[in-house]
């Protein structure tokens, strides 16, 4: 395969660019604690796993063709980062020391990380852009596509965990209600702005 080690760098620098799942990773770590934001992580892998796998399929070529599908889903998630942004707007997100309030909300946590990723359209024509630089004609297709997309879900979980394990070490000074009231008030703000920014882009 060409350049692996060059796909890797530019996954990771996507990957680590601020956005919504990054914001969500942080939120879900400063309110619930590191173990408490794994879940989250799992599902924007999840999701972005998904969406590797799509961008070989016709869903890909739907999306790439049809200009109406591509706006659906565009509002589609703009709508939901909207969604989350006034929820948490309306929250107190108060700091959780309650493990089993944690377990309980894992599931939720995941759903939520995956339609983060899932919903939104651009990872799906970043991949299809990304993945024919990287695959080598003369080798088999399949071994090099997988490999990629693995390498890829494998980052994600890498990369948002260090944000989590960063994030952690600033909680016990973000306990206070105010300090809780206030980290709603930005996460919210950012994942409005997000969602705003997604609504007005295009192709």
């Amino acid at each position: 395969m060409n350049s692996y080690l060059l796909y890797i760098t530019i996954a990771a620098a996507t990957i680590a660019s601020p956005g919504p799942g990054v914001v969500f990773t942080i939120s879900n770590t400063i309110r619930d604690g590191f173990s408490g934001a794994i879940s989250g992580v799992l599902g924007i892998a999840f999701g972005m796993l998904c969406i590797a796998l799509l961008s070989a399929t016709s869903v890909a070529v739907v999306l790439s063709a049809s200009a109406l599908a591509f706006t659906l889903l565009k509002f589609v998630g703009a709508a939901y980062l909207i969604y989350l942004g006034f929820k948490l707007w309306r929250s107190s997100a108060a700091i959780n020391t309650d493990i089993h309030t944690v377990k309980k909300s894992n599931l939720k946590k995941f759903t939520q990380g995956m339609l983060l990723t899932f919903l939104n359209p651009k990872p799906i024509f970043f991949f299809i852009a990304l993945f024919p630089q990287f695959i080598d004609k003369s080798q088999p297709s399949f071994s090099q596509f997988l490999l990629l997309v693995m390498t890829f879900a494998v980052l994600v979980i890498i990369i948002h965990c260090v944000y989590g394990a960063s994030a952690n070490f600033a909680r016990h000074k973000l306990s206070s209600p105010k300090s809780s009231h206030l980290i709603s008030k930005i996460s919210g703000s950012f994942y409005i702005c997000f969602g705003l920014g997604l609504a007005a882009s295009s192709k």
